[in-house]
């Protein structure tokens, strides 16, 4: 009993702590600090390095074995394959931002790899392979929020270093997993592993066929959290066969969360996701981490304390090298603070440090030394990089607007008076002298004519590359198979003009967004009838109702009433995914919620500026 208590006193204390971590962060306005290292630094102050308050039970060392395995899981699904086909036609003379990222991300290994010689030659190290894998990963969970903080995840220079950082996570598990098989000497345990990756892709191919069947669509709509369940049982499954094929934990985990991704599950599942790993069990991995971590060895061995300085400088040097390449579309200050960030790592150097240690590759007081590394370039690359970084352009929603008639024209005219759209109108009519209104949109550059009014013409000419896609021609087949077309390349925002009643419900049904001539009149003649003073709320020029989307918070958890700029707007509803809420000053805010708000154009643009 006394051991049971002992242990319920331990993990009651590691997960106050993880609890208390976030709010003395927000309290001494430390928000420079990544949630993950300060829980570290904690386990540190608690463990064995400080006070010795956290003893080793099983318990603990169970739930702190399925953190790291959810943490491996989930950066598997932050890997987005599809960044590799979606890629936007660049502004800038000659440059791919898939072909610079794999040029620069082959030379960051290479690099690495020599660097890992040098190190070998000085006597800091003595296994090559593993130190240029952790000289030359990337931290995907440092490099990502930061990207989409200071918005450049649509700009050619954040598609480059998206593309670099993915790359980088994902060969740097594979390849994690073959050296283990390799030093183990066993040409059996190779074969295992290939047949490892066999056997996931046609669990892969498995899960996809399900997915898409029609009892995985009923049961996900369910109130039983269907896909949370059939999630951990992927998990354990390949977590299971990994085991027993001899291969590391780890990379089933991993290659789970790859599954997932490739699936391209809903934002608001991922969010699920999310919020049980980083709410329970990865914060206990990561304190556990810090209470298991023991510095005197550290602070004893002078070849050790050097080594981490070195460690870091070369991060550093093997990032900023092969970065000179962007130099011929991108100035030195984004040059080279793009380099300081990708410099930032944590989640695999933890990751390939611990397996080194169970495997005793390394030894405990060098393992110490690398997760001290990890911490470390999480603390200063990106303050460094946010200093030395040029803002960027503020960047415009863009919007095209296929076919030009009497519907679409007077709206692309109201949106291109204001500073919030890119407004592009795509007609194929030759007609250019019927209206000033016309003329005008012709002089802004906004009406674009194509040669042939067809699907593959539209995408040549770079209709379908925009941010939001309104069909509004007059051919509701038509309007209906290109809608059907882009939701099935990409998750943009499609509304479509359809005036048929039975199509309109069956897209409804689909999830898309429906307009049309005669359901707009009837709506109007409706509310003017029950509602007037309504829509002349939304009709009035001086006091608007707008939607904003959220694409920033201040903090991971972020309730309505500490949003900012709210002083002179009003929240009237909140749109998450398919549902809505009523708001309240409590209510939690997540990213890509869309918020209905009232106010003037200026205080609407205020509010949206500070929440984009």
């Amino acid at each position: 009993m006394e051991h049971g208590n002992g242990s319920l006193g331990s993990l009651i204390l590691v997960v106050t702590i993880s609890f208390l971590v976030p709010i003395l962060l927000y309290q001494l306005r430390l928000r420079v600090i990544p949630v993950v290292v300060a829980e570290i630094l904690a386990g540190l102050i608690l463990g064995k390095s400080g006070f010795n308050l956290v003893g080793s039970d099983p318990w603990l060392e169970l739930l702190s074995l399925l953190g790291f395995i959810y943490l491996m899981f989930l950066s598997g699904v932050e890997i987005d394959f599809t960044s590799f086909t979606k890629q936007k036609t660049s502004a800038k003379k000659q440059y791919q931002p898939v072909v610079v990222a794999c040029v620069i991300f082959v030379s960051i290994f290479l690099l690495s790899g020599v660097l890992s010689w040098g190190l070998v030659w000085a006597g800091f190290v003595n296994r090559v392979f593993l130190t240029t894998l952790i000289i030359g990963t990337i931290s995907l969970g440092v490099v990502v929020p930061v990207l989409k903080e200071r918005k450049m995840v649509q700009n050619d220079l954040g598609q480059t270093l998206l593309l670099i950082t993915v790359l980088a996570d994902f060969f740097t598990m594979i390849l994690l997993a073959f050296y283990v098989s390799f030093l183990s000497n066993n040409m059996m345990r190779m074969l295992l592993l290939f047949l490892f990756f066999f056997l996931v892709t046609l669990i892969y191919l498995s899960v996809r066929k399900f997915a898409s069947g029609k009892v995985f669509q009923v049961l996900s709509q369910s109130t039983i959290q269907f896909g949370t369940r059939a999630i951990f049982a992927l998990i354990l499954a390949i977590v299971f066969l990994s085991e027993s094929l001899g291969v590391e934990n780890i990379l089933g985990a991993f290659l789970a969360g790859v599954i997932v991704s490739l699936l391209r599950p809903k934002k608001e599942f991922v969010h699920q996701l999310e919020s049980f790993g980083y709410g329970f069990l990865i914060p206990i991995f990561f304190v556990m981490i810090g209470a298991n971590l023991e510095l005197k060895p550290l602070l004893t061995d002078m070849k050790l304390l050097l080594s981490i300085p070195l460690l870091l400088l070369m991060m550093f040097a093997a990032k900023v090298i092969p970065m000179m390449i962007l130099k011929k579309w991108f100035s030195w200050r984004e040059v080279i603070s793009s380099g300081v960030l990708l410099s930032s790592k944590l989640s695999l150097v933890i990751a390939a440090a611990t397996l080194a240690l169970d495997l005793h590759i390394i030894s405990e007081s060098f393992h110490g030394a690398l997760i001290l590394v990890a911490i470390l370039s999480c603390l200063i690359f990106p303050v460094i990089y946010n200093k030395m970084s040029p803002k960027p352009a503020e960047r415009k929603t863009t919007i095209s607007i296929v076919g030009m008639n009497h519907v679409s024209m007077p709206v692309a005219q109201e949106l291109a008076k204001e500073d919030v759209y890119e407004i592009h109108i795509f007609t194929a009519s030759s007609s250019t002298s019927a209206t000033t209104e016309i003329s005008n949109l012709h002089e802004q550059n906004i009406v674009r004519q194509v040669s042939q009014w067809n699907e593959q013409t539209l995408e040549q000419e770079g209709a379908l590359e925009a941010d939001m896609i309104v069909l509004a021609t007059m051919d509701d087949a038509f309007n209906i198979r290109l809608a059907r077309r882009v939701r099935a390349e990409s998750d943009k925002r499609v509304l479509i003009r359809v005036e048929a009643p039975e199509s309109q419900q069956e897209l409804a049904a689909e999830g898309f967004e429906v307009f049309s001539t005669l359901y707009a009149a009837r709506t109007v003649l409706r509310a003017l009838i029950d509602s007037p003073g309504a829509l002349k709320l939304l009709s009035d020029q001086d006091g608007s109702i707008s939607e904003v989307t959220i694409r920033h918070l201040p903090m991971l958890t972020t309730l309505l009433r500490q949003l900012p700029g709210l002083e002179n707007i009003l929240i009237l509803r909140i749109y998450r995914g398919e549902s809505y809420l009523i708001p309240h000053g409590n209510t939690e805010i997540r990213l890509g919620d869309r918020l209905l708000v009232s106010g003037t154009p200026e205080q609407v643009d205020e509010f949206r500026a500070k929440v984009r």
